[in-house]
């Protein structure tokens, strides 16, 4: 029984040192298409739960062997927060840990609930899912258990966002023909305005799904992009070979170009070819773009000075 995994060398946050609430089975109220795992029927409480104690001993012994790490990484073969005893185990984790920063990967679905809210208030950043903002989208997407609702998720996250101070990161996964229409796009551009998160990582399938579903190509996530509001600072992961070919882009393009979306260093890299990213340089050597870190992604943002 694996509960300890890693470390793993994230650019955005780090060496982190996974926990895993569930490595025995999967265990998740959602049954994503997308999903690595194989498809498994939902459920709305663990079956397999491994006590608070076993977790921290086995948390306390890595911390022994690995003493570099930025962050601990607290996940699930499914989902973590339907462990019973997460207040605790945050709490337990929060006196053992020192000055490692902690980070939760969840799917969302049961932030409306107090106990997880309570939990999720104690580490440091947050990281949720939600792939729609429509009932008739999260069902087909996200293939959710019975009882759950898009509206209760985000009267949740509208909840926790109101009462905590640390980042709150949301995950986006584009599904090609699923959630990567215009009409979907526009309602969670509603949504993201509104609840204001701190970054939007917006993405799409990069490992074999449980279903056949195809991913979304790196273009369109750029097209997708752009039709969130450009005050939302949103971030596109793709990690699959990008068949675009760089293009050349003047100053004024350039600036165009970061005043409607902000550009991530990853998005230049795709983008821009050799002389773009040289104007692109000369613009942040004269102060008309500047860099942002948000959370560990670098942001090219147009400056008002």
């Amino acid at each position: 029984m694996n509960i300890i995994f890693g470390p793993i060398n994230s650019r955005r946050f780090g060496k982190s040192l996974g926990i895993d609430l569930s490595p025995s089975q999967k265990q998740c109220n959602y049954d994503c298409v997308y999903c690595e795992l194989a498809p498994t029927k939902t459920i709305n409480k663990y079956i397999d739960v491994i006590p608070v104690s076993d977790i921290l001993s086995a948390t306390e012994e890595a911390l022994e062997i690995y003493k570099d790490i930025d962050v601990l990484t607290i996940t699930a073969n499914g989902e973590p927060t339907l462990y019973p005893y997460l207040l605790e185990l945050v709490r337990g984790i929060n006196k053992i840990k020192g000055d490692i920063k902690t980070l939760i990967l969840s799917n969302g679905s049961t932030i409306m609930n107090p106990n997880v809210r309570d939990a999720l208030l104690l580490i440091d950043t947050v990281k949720l899912s939600l792939d729609c903002a429509t009932q008739k989208c999260i069902k087909k997407i996200d293939r959710i258990h019975s009882g759950i609702t898009v509206d209760m998720i985000k009267s949740g996250m509208l909840e926790f966002k109101s009462k905590t101070q640390n980042p709150l990161i949301i995950e986006i996964l584009a599904v090609k023909g699923i959630n990567d229409k215009d009409e979907e796009i526009s309602k969670l551009n509603e949504f993201m305005l509104e609840l204001k998160p701190d970054r939007i990582d917006l993405g799409s399938i990069d490992r074999p799904p449980a279903y056949k579903v195809e991913p979304v190509s790196y273009d369109r996530l750029r097209e997708l992009s752009l039709l969130f509001d450009a005050s939302l600072s949103l971030h596109i992961t793709h990690r699959k070979i990008v068949e675009s070919k760089p293009s050349p882009y003047t100053k004024d393009a350039i600036i165009a170009t970061i005043k409607k979306r902000p550009l991530t260093a990853e998005d230049t890299e795709i983008l821009f070819d050799s002389n773009s990213k040289e104007s692109l340089n000369e613009l942040l050597y004269i102060g008309k773009i500047q860099e942002t870190d948000n959370n560990g992604v670098v942001f090219y943002t147009f400056s008002q000075k």
